[in-house]
């Protein structure tokens, strides 16, 4: 990033966000005025995250930034045009004090506790071992994040397996199961079930409601699993000699172990703040914050400085630490929070508005929601674009109202919550750990698929599966 448009991307966002409140006060957008094209600075914004680590990467990883503020700026100069600038002002301000911030803020404890915790020693891939670790981190996806939890146990797994010929398929499945399903079953899990419980969906829903289809998934991945490993591991000169072992077997131990105490804080103030009703809102810039928001997110903040301050340096550089996974999703998440902005207006204005044809699209002719459209097309939108800004794309198809979603509609959005997460499994763009965990694999020796190569594993392993969860839950 050049210094004149880092000065300038500053002063441009300090200047939103330091004006007065008197100027924070116009309407929302009228998304019944507005057309498709209001949606071109997302779709754009999406499309570059989903094609350019694939066919520019050196030039993505060097400029998202730049990226990312440009379709911001696609959308904010027509909008100030359009509506003036005290509109434009309200509704960033309010996206990025009332969504944006608490969203990064969790992130970022959850990566900074889940990076403090090193895992080291090994042990010998059995497919018995590789099924429980698979299992293990698919539960503490669910408590710690898709991330973290890939963060922690995807080495441990390529140790466990470095003394055998094949290794691919346990890596595929770590990500078919740890960086997505096992997100599904708390707001922690994965970021579109976080964004549905900033927008009022109650912290234990998601287990409620879809446990089911997330046992069915998890069991049956599972046991594909066990049996294709075994499969392999009986096979001959599956196993190296022991004398090419290139990490002997030894006892496992953890370092920074300060931080599981940490992740227990995070799980408790995250469940708190859904819990705790204190009937008190904080004007902030004119956008109204719950005071315990306000409370989670501070001392969100504090666990993070907590875990910085307490974690052994070993451990993190154990576990090879870096902020710049997390530099990037903010970057990219907050133009994406930006330019759905209108996209979510019009999604609101229903049948009235210019996306019209989806609505239809999911809903019959009685009114009424097609569960099984919702899962699909959730669903794959989220295998090619970033599964948390599809989640908001149907949640707001769906109405946008929290209660009557957990309520009659709870079957929709059981459908919306299982297409965004699971099916983020379909493709290495669906989801962030699914690079992240391709990445380190490589970084470790083993052979990943290429990117059609692993849509190839995907459609012979999750399709199915997917089309059965259709009949028997939607």
């Amino acid at each position: 990033m050049t210094e004149k448009f880092r000065c300038f991307s500053k002063a441009f966002f300090a200047f939103a966000m330091m004006v007065s409140p008197a100027w924070c006060c116009a309407a929302d957008l009228d998304g019944g005025q507005l057309s498709a094209w209001w949606g071109l600075p997302f779709a754009g914004l999406l499309l570059s995250i989903a094609l350019c680590p694939v066919f520019i990467p050196h030039f993505w990883h060097r400029h998202f930034g730049k990226i990312s503020f440009a379709w911001v700026l696609a959308f904010l100069l027509p909008c100030v045009t359009r509506f003036g600038f005290g509109s434009t002002v309200n509704v960033t301000v309010h996206v990025l004090i009332a969504e944006f911030f608490p969203f990064v803020i969790m992130l970022t404890a959850l990566f900074v506790v889940a990076g403090g915790i090193c895992v080291r020693g090994n042990l010998h891939g059995t497919p018995a071992l590789n099924t429980s670790l698979l299992a293990l981190g698919t539960v503490l996806a669910g408590v710690m994040g898709t991330t973290g939890a890939s963060m922690l146990m995807i080495r441990p797994l390529i140790r466990a397996n470095d003394n055998r010929r094949h290794a691919t398929h346990v890596i595929v499945f770590f990500i078919f199961l740890v960086a997505n399903a096992g997100g599904s079953l708390t707001p922690l899990g994965d970021p579109p079930l976080f964004l549905g419980f900033l927008k009022g969906v109650d912290f234990f829903w998601t287990v409620k409601n879809i446990f089911p289809e997330t046992l069915f998934l998890c069991a049956a991945l599972l046991s594909i699993f066990y049996f294709l490993d075994r499969r392999f591991y009986q096979s001959r000169e599956e196993v190296f000699p022991s004398d090419r072992d290139p990490t002997p077997d030894s006892a496992v131990r953890f370092e920074g172990k300060v931080n599981f105490f940490l992740l227990a804080v995070i799980v408790s103030l995250v469940a708190l703040s859904g819990i705790w009703k204190s009937g008190i809102t904080v004007s902030i810039l004119g956008s109204g914050v719950d005071l315990q928001s306000l409370v989670r997110d501070g001392l969100l903040i504090a666990v993070v400085v907590a875990s910085l301050w307490l974690t052994p340096v070993e451990a993190r550089t154990g576990n090879k630490f870096s902020w710049s996974p997390m530099l990037e999703v903010a970057k990219l998440f907050a133009g994406i929070f930006i330019t759905i902005i209108p996209v979510i207006a019009m999604l609101r204005a229903g049948e009235g508005g210019p996306f019209a044809s989806v609505v239809h699209a999911v809903t019959d002719r009685a009114g009424e929601p097609i569960n099984s459209m919702y899962f699909w097309a959730s669903g794959i939108l989220s295998s090619f674009l970033d599964n948390a800004p599809t989640y908001l794309v149907f949640f707001n198809t769906a109405g946008g109202d929290p209660t009557a979603l957990m309520g009659k509609m709870a079957a929709t959005l059981a459908a919306i919550s299982c297409g965004s997460v699971f099916m983020g499994a379909n493709s290495y763009i669906g989801n962030a750990p699914n690079m992240m965990v391709k990445a380190v694999a490589e970084e470790g020796g083993i052979k990943m698929p290429s990117f059609f190569g692993y849509m190839l594993w995907s459609s012979v392993v999750l399709l199915p599966l997917f089309g059965l969860m259709t009949l028997i839950f939607f």
